[in-house]
This record gives C-alpha cells, sequence and structure tokens, in this order.
C-alpha cells in the first residue's frame, strides 16, 4: 500500500490492522482504526478507500460509494483504489463502471501482473469474455507460454466458440504435461462444447483409470458414444456457480432479463397473502425467490449443491434454513408430506430426466399442495429430452404434464420467455402441478 506518498507512513500498521479487522467482520475496530489513520493523514486515499470496503461490508451502499469517490480524488491513478473501486462496482452491478476502472488500471500498470489478475478475474465476474480474452493475450505477450494464462484463454475461446484456437491451445498444453488431469478435463469439456464429444474419448480413457468413479467421465463418455445422458452430474456445472454466485443476481437479473422469480413469487403471494406456508426451494441459487417473496410466516428452506450461492442466499435474511445438496438426493431423503410449495426455478436444465423428480415432489407435498418449476422447451416434434449445445436440457412440454398427471399431480402450464442469452430469447415453460386436496 506504498504506493501513495506519505512522509514516513505513520499509517501502516493502522491501516493493516483495519483491512485485517474488515476481513474478520470486526467493522468497529476496523472504523476506530481508520479514523484514527484520518486524523493522523487526512488526506491518505488509503484511508477512504478501506472506509469504502467496511462500508460496503457494513451493507452501506452510499457510505462505500462515497468513500471510493474520495480516494479515487485524492489519487485518480493509484492502482490498488482504482481495482477495489472496480470490483465493489461490479459486486453492485455498476459493470460499465467496473470495466471502466479496471480498463484504466490495466493501462497504468500494464505489465504488473497481480493487475493483470484482477483484471481478468474482474472481466469474468461481470461475464465479459472478450475483454478476459483481450488481457490474456496480452498477459501471454508479456510472459510467453505461461501455462495458466493458457488454460484460462483456452477455457474462454471454448465458451466463445473460437474452437480452432483453443483446440490448438488444449493440444499443446496436454502434449506439455500429459500427467496433469486438470488439462485432459478441459479438452474434454472443449471437444463437447464444439461438437466432437467423440474426439475426447481418447482422454476419457486415460483419467478413467486414475478416477474410475468420477461420474462426470460417464456423463461425457456417453456424449462420446453419440448418446443422450439422462441426467447431468452435480459436479458438471458446480465450479461454475461456484465462481460466479458473487454477481450472479445482476448477471441474471440485470443481463439476461431474468423474471421468473418475481413471476412466481407474486403468484403465491396472490393465492396465499398471509404467507403462511411451507417452501421447499429446490435450486435456490443466491435466493432471488426468498427476496421476492420477503418474510414468510411459514418456513422457507432453501437446497442448492453450490456452497457459494448458498451463502450469498443467507444474505436475504429470509430462508430459515439451507441444505448443502443436490436436488436429486434432496428429493429423494425429504419425509412425505412436508411442504405446501415445492419450487425449482431454471434448475431443471441443469438435471435432465425428470422422471425420478416429479414422483418424489409429489410424495413430498401436502395435499392441496403445488410443485411449481420451468424448463427450457423442447420442440414438440421431437424426443421427450433434448440435450442442447449449451449443455443445457430441454423438455417436451406434453412429456412433462403426462409425468405429472402419472405422480397424480394436476399441471397447468405458463408458456414464456425464461431470460435473454446472447440476444435471443429462451424459450420456455412454467408449470403449476397442484396435488389434489
Amino acid at each position: 500500500m506504498s504506493a501513495i506518498s506519505i512522509p514516513a507512513d505513520i499509517n501502516r500498521k493502522l491501516l493493516e490492522m483495519a483491512r485485517q479487522q474488515i476481513m474478520q467482520g470486526n467493522l468497529k475496530k476496523a472504523a476506530q482504526a481508520l479514523n484514527k489513520a484520518h486524523r493522523q493523514a487526512p488526506h491518505d486515499a488509503r484511508v477512504f478507500m478501506l472506509g469504502g470496503l467496511l462500508a460496503d461490508k457494513a451493507n452501506n451502499p452510499a457510505k462505500a460509494e462515497e468513500s471510493f469517490q474520495r480516494c479515487l480524488e485524492m489519487a485518480p491513478m493509484w492502482g490498488p483504489g482504482l481495482l477495489e473501486y472496480a470490483m465493489y462496482s461490479a459486486r453492485s452491478g455498476e459493470t460499465d463502471r467496473a470495466i471502466e476502472l479496471a480498463e484504466k488500471v490495466a493501462r497504468i500498470e500494464p505489465r504488473n501482473p497481480q493487475v493483470l489478475a484482477a483484471v481478468v478475474d474482474l472481466a469474468h465476474a461481470v461475464g465479459n469474455l472478450d475483454m478476459a480474452i483481450n488481457h490474456l493475450r496480452r498477459g501471454l505477450e508479456l510472459h510467453p507460454g505461461d501455462a495458466v494464462l493458457r488454460r484460462y484463454l483456452a477455457v474462454d475461446l471454448s465458451i466463445t466458440q473460437q474452437h480452432a484456437e483453443a483446440t490448438m491451445l488444449w493440444d499443446t498444453l496436454v502434449l506439455e504435461r500429459p500427467d496433469e488431469a486438470e488439462l485432459r478435463y478441459g479438452r474434454i469439456k472443449a471437444c463437447a462444447a464444439r461438437g466432437e464429444p467423440a474426439a475426447a474419448m481418447p482422454d476419457i480413457l486415460v483419467l478413467r483409470e486414475k478416477f474410475p468413479e468420477d461420474p462426470t467421465l460417464d456423463y461425457y463418455a456417453t456424449l462420446a458414444r453419440g448418446e443422450v445422458p439422462s441426467s447431468q452430474p452435480v459436479e458438471v456445472h458446480q465450479s461454475m456457480f461456484n465462481k460466479m454466485a458473487g454477481q450472479f443476481d445482476q448477471h441474471l437479473v440485470r443481463g439476461l432479463q431474468y423474471q421468473l422469480p418475481k413471476l412466481v413469487a407474486d403468484q403465491l403471494i396472490e393465492q396465499r397473502p398471509d404467507k403462511d406456508f411451507n417452501l421447499l426451494d429446490l435450486g435456490c441459487g443466491t435466493g432471488l425467490l426468498g427476496a421476492c417473496l420477503g418474510p414468510m410466516k411459514g418456513y422457507l428452506i432453501g437446497v442448492d449443491s453450490s456452497l457459494a450461492m448458498i451463502e450469498q442466499a443467507a444474505q436475504h435474511n429470509v430462508y430459515d434454513r439451507f441444505h448443502h445438496v443436490d436436488l436429486l438426493k434432496a428429493l429423494r431423503d425429504t419425509p412425505e408430506e412436508q411442504y405446501e410449495v415445492l419450487t425449482s426455478l431454471d434448475v431443471l436444465i441443469y438435471v435432465g430426466d425428470l422422471q425420478p423428480v416429479i414422483p418424489n415432489a409429489a410424495r413430498i407435498l401436502k395435499a392441496g399442495g403445488s410443485f411449481i418449476f420451468s424448463c427450457e422447451a423442447a420442440p414438440e416434434d421431437g424426443p421427450d429430452l433434448l440435450l442442447q449445445g449449451s449443455h443445457r436440457y430441454a423438455h417436451k412440454l406434453s412429456h412433462v404434464e403426462d409425468l405429472c398427471r402419472q405422480a397424480g399431480l394436476v399441471p397447468s402450464k405458463q408458456e414464456l420467455v425464461l431470460r435473454m442469452e446472447a440476444g435471443t430469447p429462451v424459450q420456455g415453460f412454467l408449470i403449476t402441478a397442484n396435488k389434489p386436496a
């Protein structure tokens, strides 16, 4: 933190103490240290930067914004202050400002590897893969051959469908480090992403010798044989959700115009205005449904396979309890007739076959209860279950309705746009399946 010019740096120990206290959640002690530092050096920009972090931790966005702005006024070219403000902006959903600030830091300190890593992380956090790719390429100009940078670049190129360059990078990485399992996993996923899953079979066979019980290898092997896996292991998408947890709400709601939680919350409140019912939110994610419902008289229980998502959901302070477990296990292990409402919004697209889902949901529901869930729509003239290029499942509406009826539920449907993706509407449907009283 010595980038700010202060004679004899009388604040160093106080600022180190304040940062440590902020990280530990001891906000009162942190504030005391910052106040003392401010009295000693009123124009120390570091005090205001840490003041912004303190206010953010205390859920005081107005104060955080004021503190970061003061830091910027005092030290407009100080990299650490700009980076902290950029990351705060990303967490607050101010994506454009976050990108602008991060790009400014990159211009000020173009050869700083810590700045490069932070800017790439921020680009990933806000979902700007073009920005991430640009800075990864810049990093490789500074550090040619860096294996970590090449791996990140290969992943991003695969996601953005720049498959030729991604394939070349993965092949080179695996050739250099054939015993590094993570690289072979990366190449397997890249093969699936470019629509050539059969090309992954040699890597699958190598990894199976080391990890014979890994369900992700079974999943990709099924794809390699030209078959549609009936389900997707949690491990396939778990790391993605863990990484996205901090910015997931802004990405979905603002970026993808995702409105299902509000739509379902409004429906539930209209039907049960006293909110005196017990709800199991399967795949609760960051708790958007709970945030839209607000405090309830009944119990609101969240289930998710991503601990990072649960940690975000807990910040809404409306869920009574969470279970860190995948959806299928939660359904299997929950006793019968426990809940008036079950919800599963934008989750079954990662589960696949609903045969084990809907009957268990019917068993768990109390008489008169409802299972409310969404699916991406598969064509009615095709298979009941379709694995798309996005590696999300689409379900045929008529098949889903049949499964509900077979389980003793009475389904009603609402066909709608679930979210936007690359400017294109994602078509789907929302099912409310009622258990007769």
